[in-house]
């Protein structure tokens, strides 16, 4: 869950003339040059590495089994998510994510099936970096890490937290910590094939888009699909309204 997100392709082309907008503001990236080359040899990682295990994995493992990985990952994340609406003053989104949690483990077989889906019991997606935008944080210049990819300074701040929040801290094994890690990371990508394709069929430069699209989603989740216009300066002038508990 914590492999750099994409959206999914169906919000691509939508995306896309988000990016433009935005791509008409100064983009705060002070760091250009050094983005670039990290993004190039995260690329090249990607091509050389993550994409042919992905695309293996999504054809040898059938899809149900590849859904369970899935929902397991899924659920540790509803864990945080939960945490986070709560931090974020979302009293109700963050009961239904707790619920969402009980549901899945006890009658998911530990999150392998998304019962409270089923149940009608929507996911909630926070993380600490959407969790610090809501408290007022701007975003802060545009940064790509190594292997983790596309983040802001206030992302970055929040990842450490994002990332701790994991399997490891109720299994104890190193080793078995270590191979669901790297199952996460392969289920993950895979998941972003199509994401992938589409985004190289229709950049031209794909650096900036995946920056703009990136800058521009991180501030639609901040504020919950309704950012105000950009100022000057690309940061809010304000932080989010208060969200009743």
């Amino acid at each position: 869950q914590h492999w750099p997100a994409e959206p999914p392709p169906a919000s691509l082309l939508a995306l896309a003339c988000v990016a433009v907008a935005a791509h008409a503001q100064s983009a705060n990236d002070p760091f250009e040059k050094t983005n670039r080359a990290i993004f190039g040899f995260n690329e090249a990682l990607d091509t050389a590495v993550l994409k042919p295990v992905a695309k293996g994995y999504q054809a040898v493992v059938p899809e149900l089994m590849r859904s369970g990985v899935t929902n397991f990952f899924g659920n540790f994340g509803d864990g945080w998510s939960a945490i986070n609406n709560a931090l974020q003053g979302k009293g109700e989104a963050a009961a239904t994510m707790v619920a969402r949690v009980a549901t899945n483990t006890l009658f998911g077989i530990g999150g392998i099936f998304d019962v409270a889906s089923d149940l009608g019991m929507e996911r909630s997606t926070e993380d600490f970096g959407q969790t610090l935008g809501r408290w007022g944080m701007p975003g802060g210049p545009y940064i790509v890490w190594p292997l983790l990819g596309p983040s802001t300074a206030r992302d970055t701040l929040g990842r450490p937290l994002d990332l701790a929040w994991s399997h490891a801290l109720v299994i104890n094994d190193a080793g078995v910590n270590l191979s669901l890690s790297a199952l996460n990371l392969i289920d993950t990508r895979a998941s972003l094939l199509s994401a992938s394709r589409v985004v190289d069929g229709i950049a031209l430069d794909k650096y900036t888009f995946i920056r703009d699209a990136y800058i521009a989603r991180r501030r639609n989740l901040v504020y919950d699909g309704n950012p105000p216009e950009l100022p000057d300066d690309d940061e809010p002038a304000s932080p989010p309204p208060a969200v009743p508990k």
